[in-house]
């Protein structure tokens, strides 16, 4: 089960209940990948709606990755993420959201 005061989100994906999170080695990662601009530009697309398939799967991957999965993208692209694509787009933006907030005491 995720903690959420320490930036986690559970995803299930194969049926199987994974918490993603982003460390900073997974930012750093997430980063290097991103085809245009920096987190803060990736912060602005998610919420203004205007980001993509590739952010949504780049962090999802990040994510899995901080929480100590060792596969890449291309072994998502075949697997089945329970909600699908809108809930894979939810768990990226809170993912995100988390990874830059401070939670209150």
């Amino acid at each position: 089960m995720a903690n959420p005061l320490a930036g986690e989100v559970d995803l299930v994906i194969d049926g199987e209940r994974r918490s993603l999170k982003l460390t900073l080695g997974a930012l750093a990662e997430l980063e290097a990948c991103l085809e245009a601009g920096t987190l803060i530009d990736l912060v602005e697309r998610f919420e203004s709606g205007g980001f993509s398939t590739r952010d949504v799967l780049a962090l999802i991957v990040a994510g899995l990755r901080g929480g100590g999965w060792r596969g890449t993208g291309a072994d998502l692209l075949g697997a089945e993420i329970e909600g699908g694509p809108i809930e894979a787009a939810r768990v990226a933006a809170v993912l995100l959201a988390r990874a830059f907030t401070v939670p209150s005491a």
